[in-house]
């Protein structure tokens, strides 16, 4: 049978999105280098018309519409065939999201399954009852704390307001005493310091000794 009606060929497979994308990519390139060159000749042909004249100048004429003309030719060309390779380049990036997308949706649903079978093991109950629990033992750890914060050795009839009176008076007295340059009352020695002695009381006793001994303390 394959010797009359011949076997079938395999096709070859399709070409991928990013074949096709450098595919147009090269021949855009291509274009842009034909274009290069135009314009470098284009250039010379503009010299040439600059410096000749007559005949000579008609004929640098020419030969620059006749470059210009294939340089706009290639220009339309690369335009379309970079058009298509903006839609192939939007068609791959289209696949892309949506193969990332289907990835996404397969990740969530493994997620939700393995948060169902953790949610089993947890009881929102006990839960419930062990926050209760934690706030009443924080609000007893306050308590105590406060407790043991308290200042036993201050009493308890002194009076704030002449407290605050006190403080502004002596605040007053050393405003007073700074402009002044005075020694304030609450620094002032009540008595003045004795002298300190600077000869011995058996001075005199000591100096009648001429053997150079230590003289007993005479008795009153």
């Amino acid at each position: 049978m394959n010797r009359v009606f011949g076997k079938k060929k395999n096709q070859p497979p399709p070409p991928s999105i990013g074949d096709a994308s450098a595919s147009v990519g090269g021949r855009v390139d291509g274009l842009d280098e034909k274009i290069a060159k135009l314009e470098a000749e284009l250039r010379v042909h503009k010299e040439k018309i600059k410096s000749s004249k007559g005949a000579a100048k008609q004929y640098a004429q020419k030969r620059a519409m006749d470059v210009l003309k294939r340089k706009r030719m290639y220009e339309s060309q690369r335009d379309q065939l970079a058009a298509q390779q903006f839609n192939i380049e939007s068609t791959a990036f289209a696949i892309e999201t949506a193969q990332d997308t289907v990835t996404t949706v397969a990740a969530m649903k493994g997620a939700q399954s393995a948060l169902k079978m953790q949610m089993k093991k947890i009881n929102i109950d006990q839960v419930d009852d062990l926050a209760d629990d934690m706030a009443d033992l924080m609000e007893d750890m306050n308590e105590i704390n406060e407790a043991m914060g308290r200042n036993y050795a201050t009493p308890d009839d002194i009076d704030e307001a002449d407290l605050e009176a006190e403080l502004e008076a002596l605040g007053d007295e050393l405003e007073d005493e700074a402009i002044s340059g005075a020694t304030p009352s609450y620094l002032q020695e009540s008595s003045p310091t004795p002298a300190v002695p600077t000869h011995s009381p058996n001075a005199e006793h000591e100096a009648d000794d001429k053997f150079d001994l230590p003289v007993a303390p005479m008795r009153s």
